[in-house]
């Protein structure tokens, strides 16, 4: 098997759509959610500079991400920013059909923010690529800050344009379209209390499958494989419940809860707790767990029962039925906090997450021995770590 079969039955999905699913979250988002605290003000002008790393089930993510703020007058800020992601895969799906790959995704984004009263309004675009998948991004946000600007309630838009091709295959060129549509809603019940509720739906029309992938099916006393088959449209819907209370010691405990469900089968359910804890005047530390949980596909089979058994063929493992339980800490370190030259005040970074995945329904190929279908589930754990300095000017 070449280069191709390679790709195919192994680049994780978090890859190619990083900021749409949760392999998104976990690596972009490790610093936390936030809930909207403020009345209506631009924000601060800084600097932000990262390095992530994620390892797990033979895959190595990492790479550096510089983001810069500034404002203009007392209406507008602007932004940008520039990420990175140097992948090497030699993940279950690799070695049981090919071999180890290599390659680097590239992603810049700008965007501007206008405040307008107790209104702001944003807009962005972004534009992500590497050797056989291009995807561009613009994004639409209006938020409003009422009833004495304890209650926020944000509007938001995102199309993205995605541009499939495939190595080794030059004939090979698809693309897909998505669209992203959000609202929010949170509120301050009392001066220790907050609460955040927010929709999503995501509906995506094209190839939505990976040109590589594979699935087995039956075939005589063993199993062959055949190329996947998707549907060529999903809607997903997501609703989130959020809540942080601030304790006297000026301590915070917060939880969220997250219900996923999609026109392919999934639902999905996410619990995730955590507490904050400061110590001194400079050091930040928190605690985090996150269990997560999902049902398969409709259409997803570790293994068919024989070659085009149905309409719409699957074997990702991200489809299938699977739990992930995740550990998290971080600390931040705060300084010159009285400012240094040009910087107002600075913070030093780390967050690790630890996290354990197990599959119900995805068998491990790489053991020899068993008959088609009897092979030991799969599980895996992986390791994120995040390190950055934020610079305020």
């Amino acid at each position: 098997m070449g280069r191709v079969v390679a790709v195919a039955a192994t680049r994780p999905s978090f890859v190619k759509e990083a900021i749409n699913t949760r392999w998104g979250v976990i690596l972009a988002g490790v610093l936390g959610f936030c809930v909207p605290l403020m009345a209506a003000v631009l924000p601060e002008e800084r600097a932000d500079a990262l390095y992530h790393s994620y390892s797990g089930g033979g895959v190595t993510i990492n790479g550096p991400s510089i983001l810069a703020r500034k404002t203009l007058g007392k209406k507008v800020s602007v932004w940008g920013n520039y990420y990175v992601d140097s992948i090497t895969s030699a993940s279950i799906d690799v070695i049981t059909t090919a071999s180890q790959y290599t390659e680097e995704r590239t992603e810049y984004g700008f965007g501007v923010d206008y405040l307008q009263d107790t209104s702001t309004l944003s807009l962005a675009f972004s534009n992500s690529g590497e050797n056989d998948f291009v995807a561009d991004a613009v994004h639409f946000s209006i938020s409003q800050d009422m009833f004495g600007d304890l209650t926020t309630v944000s509007l938001g838009y995102s199309r993205g344009f995605d541009d499939i091709t495939a190595t080794g295959n030059d004939g090979f060129e698809r693309k897909a379209n998505r669209q992203n549509f959000k609202l929010g809603i949170s509120q301050i019940l009392t001066k220790s209390f907050l609460m955040e509720l927010n929709f999503e739906t995501i509906s995506d029309e094209g190839y939505l499958n990976n040109p590589y992938r594979s699935v087995r099916y039956l075939s005589g006393g063993s199993y062959a494989y055949q190329g996947e088959v998707y549907p060529n449209t999903r809607t997903s819907h997501a609703a989130a419940l959020r809540a942080v209370y601030y304790l006297p010691y000026r301590a915070a405990i917060k939880a969220e809860y997250r219900l996923f469900t999609d026109t392919w089968g999934i639902q999905a359910n996410t619990i995730e707790a955590g507490y904050v804890h400061p110590f001194a005047d400079d050091w930040i530390i928190e605690f985090t767990y996150r269990y997560y949980t999902q049902t398969g596909a409709n259409f997803y089979s570790d293994l068919f029962p024989n070659i085009n058994a149905q309409n719409y063929l699957a074997r990702d493992k991200e489809l299938s039925t699977f739990t992930d339980s995740t550990y998290g800490v971080s600390t931040s370190y705060l300084f010159a906090k009285k400012g240094w030259r040009f910087i107002d005040k600075g913070s030093a970074n780390i967050s690790y997450r630890r996290i354990l995945f197990d599959y119900k329904d995805f068998r491990d190929l790489r053991v020899q021995g068993y008959a088609p279908g009897t092979e030991p589930l799969y599980n895996f754990s992986a390791d994120v770590l995040q390190l950055y300095v934020s610079l305020w000017y």
